[in-house]
């Protein structure tokens, strides 16, 4: 297990009762479910909330686990008055951001744009989604 996780399974272990009384009315958390070589077991995760995860024998568990620490971590940050992370799927992004990248990268790129009649901008994020610029494909 990834050194910090919080195992959650030994401080908090759901009942039928507790999943049922404990959950979230609107999640829209962005969940994952993996097989832990190291535990043997599946670990649920939760990409928001990067230090919770649950141990479970079977990937239904470990999802019902994970959401259930949620619910009940969203419900004690709540009582707390502390600032709750806003689910991935419920954010808007403007498409714009700024990467950095070494000088040589930057001028090698600058030219293969120019070489395409491309601008760098297009360049860019053809290569992020893998496609090919329309100047480019010969």
């Amino acid at each position: 297990m990834h050194p910090n996780l919080i195992r959650c399974v030994k401080f908090f272990k759901p009942s039928k009762d507790s999943r049922q009384t404990i959950i979230l009315t609107d999640d829209r958390y962005t969940y994952r479910v993996t097989w832990s070589e190291e535990d043997q077991e599946y670990v649920g995760l939760c990409i928001e909330f990067p230090s919770l995860s649950w141990l479970a024998p079977s990937p239904e568990e470990a999802l019902a686990g994970i959401r259930s620490v949620m619910a009940a971590t969203v419900a004690d940050m709540e009582e707390n008055h502390e600032p709750i992370p806003q689910p991935l799927a419920t954010r808007r992004y403007s498409g714009r951001f700024m990467v950095r990248v070494p000088p040589e990268l930057h001028r090698r790129l600058a030219l293969e744009a120019a070489e395409a009649s491309v601008s760098l901008n297009r360049l860019v994020s053809a290569k992020l989604t893998h496609t090919t610029p329309p100047h480019l494909n010969g």
